[in-house]
């Protein structure tokens, strides 16, 4: 027997329109965030990028493609990795079939991690993903952004990041923090793992300039995360306990799902 309040229709009608209100103003103020986002100003960038990608050596400009705007999914995978970070897999998931949209309307999307481009493209075909992914290796671009930490930053704690200075979960290293489990599932031990982050920066070409126009972390990604949109549809919501998701392959219960 279950322990849900149980409702007639008529009942179950009433409180869903009432919820229909609360789900509208959550939708208004989500379009008034958007155009929040929209008039940021915006910073010229004067430094130049380098990226390997599959098709050569690549400036930030390259990654446009033509396009007058920019999005990149700055994808855990440092250089020491064996295996993407789970969580940003599973962003990843929902993402993969995005790019395609976005470069039709004037956007491209890239993802940009640190690693060497031989281990982020064995590790795109071992996920079934086909966006295009460029390392920054050799480049600034990662730590420029705030998603990327040296050895002695993070000796010192001199880490700022999501726009506040070593106040993040990731800076936890010791157990029970789930950066542990996070590190040994990307091959890794924890302080290591913990030198790359997550984040999404944005950028517009203007007359042969380009811009920042915004960047965000930890939270501010919830939205780009496809599962958790349902979940939170589903009748049990999030109901996690632990890390309980994986790579999209390493379900065993899934072995024989598409």
């Amino acid at each position: 027997m279950t322990k849900h309040k149980i409702a007639s229709r008529k009942e179950w009608l009433s409180r869903r329109v009432a919820l229909l209100k609360a789900e509208k103003e959550h939708t208004r103020r989500a379009d008034e965030l958007a155009r929040m986002r929209q008039d940021l100003p915006w910073v010229k960038l004067d430094k130049a990028y380098r990226f390997e990608t599959e098709q050569g050596k690549a400036t930030l400009a390259d990654l446009f493609q033509g396009r007058s705007q920019l999005l990149v999914y700055h994808f855990m995978f440092g250089p020491d990795y064996k295996a993407g970070c789970v969580s940003c897999s599973s962003i990843a998931d929902g993402y993969n079939g995005i790019f395609s949209h976005l470069a039709n309307h004037d956007v491209m999307l890239w993802t940009v991690s640190r690693a060497p481009l031989a281990k982020l493209l064995d590790y795109r075909k071992r996920m079934g993903w086909s966006f295009p992914w460029a390392s920054s290796q050799d480049s600034d671009f990662n730590f420029d952004f705030d998603v990327a930490y040296t050895e002695e930053q993070q000796r010192q704690g001199n880490i700022e990041y999501n726009y506040e200075r070593n106040s993040h979960a990731m800076d936890s290293l010791e157990e029970p923090s789930p950066v542990v489990a996070f590190a040994a599932s990307s091959g890794v031990d924890p302080a290591t793992y913990g030198r790359d982050r997550p984040g999404l920066s944005t950028f517009v070409r203007e007359g042969g300039d380009i811009y920042h126009t915004y960047s965000a972390y930890a939270r501010g990604l919830d939205g780009l995360w496809g599962m958790y949109q349902w979940l939170d549809r589903a009748p049990l919501g999030r109901n996690e306990t632990g890390l309980w998701f994986r790579r999209r392959d390493e379900y065993a219960s899934l072995k024989n799902v598409a």
